[in-house]
């Protein structure tokens, strides 16, 4: 870490979360935590972030769009991992901050080693590393609470989920009340006890998202572009977009592609 550096934290989720916990004890009184939801861009911190730049001190933004054409973005330092910046071989922020800090490899515990790789892969990336059922348990249960998820998104869930529908290419599709697509994922995942899926559709109010198969990603960022998407890309991953005027297109893609579910081939 610079000795300028003041960090301007993203959307909310536990990797947020971990990464506000890691400044509080090594940067103290230079970072800014607004609470904000996916998708905050810089705009979110205009102000502070001006005020940062007159007093000579360097920006690190962490998952936050640049939104502000009036300030060089060379001025900044952008730290993400997703769209461009995910991977499966990719740092998540997590580990990005961590690197910044200068922190000594023996204060990488195990819980930020398994959030990091929730944020990266979900459930598959933790089992990589060995996790137990009740340590995959407890990070997604820590994840749903930090992204601000309640009692009543779980319940509405849980009747998505009894209600799903499956394409003909093995695609499942759930029609979600709220936008909380974490209720969803982690109530079908085989390796936590739920019924599985290899290929999954969320359609909520505000937004559809896709989790699945790399090259099926691809071809939904091809084909709709302007939304968002990372994981263990190219492998697997996730992608998503706000605008719903496309649900009828996304799902005649889906029902129509070929590589959704290669291993039924």
């Amino acid at each position: 870490m610079t000795s300028t550096d003041f960090y301007f934290l993203g959307g909310r989720d536990l990797e947020m979360r971990a990464i506000a916990e890691l400044l509080a004890v090594h940067a103290p009184g230079r970072y800014a935590d607004h609470g904000l939801a996916w998708g905050a861009r810089a705009s979110d911190y205009a102000q502070p972030l001006r005020t940062c730049l007159a007093a000579g001190q360097q920006p690190v933004l962490v998952e936050l769009a640049w939104d502000l054409p009036d300030i060089p973005v060379d001025r900044v330092v952008l730290i993400d991992h997703h769209g461009a910046a995910a991977g499966i071989s990719a740092p998540t922020s997590l580990e990005q901050v961590f690197a910044r800090l200068q922190l000594p490899a023996s204060a990488w515990t195990r819980r930020l080693a398994l959030i990091a790789a929730n944020d990266r892969g979900h459930v598959h990336a933790m089992q990589a590393l060995g996790a137990s059922l009740s340590e995959m348990q407890a990070i997604r249960a820590a994840d749903r609470a930090a992204q601000g998820i309640e009692e009543s998104h779980e319940r509405a869930a849980e009747l998505a989920v009894a209600a799903r529908e499956r394409l003909c290419s093995g695609v499942l599709v759930v029609r979600l009340p709220h936008g909380r697509a974490a209720t969803v994922t982690d109530r079908l995942d085989a390796t936590l006890g739920g019924p599985g899926y290899e290929n999954l559709l969320v359609i909520s109010p505000q937004e559809l998202n896709f989790y699945g198969n790399g090259q099926t990603i691809a071809r939904l960022d091809a084909t709709f572009p302007g939304g968002w998407y990372g994981g263990e890309l190219p492998q697997r991953g996730y992608w998503g977009h706000a605008h719903l005027a496309k649900v009828g297109a996304v799902l005649d893609l889906l029902a129509q592609n070929e590589t959704v579910n290669p291993q039924q081939r």
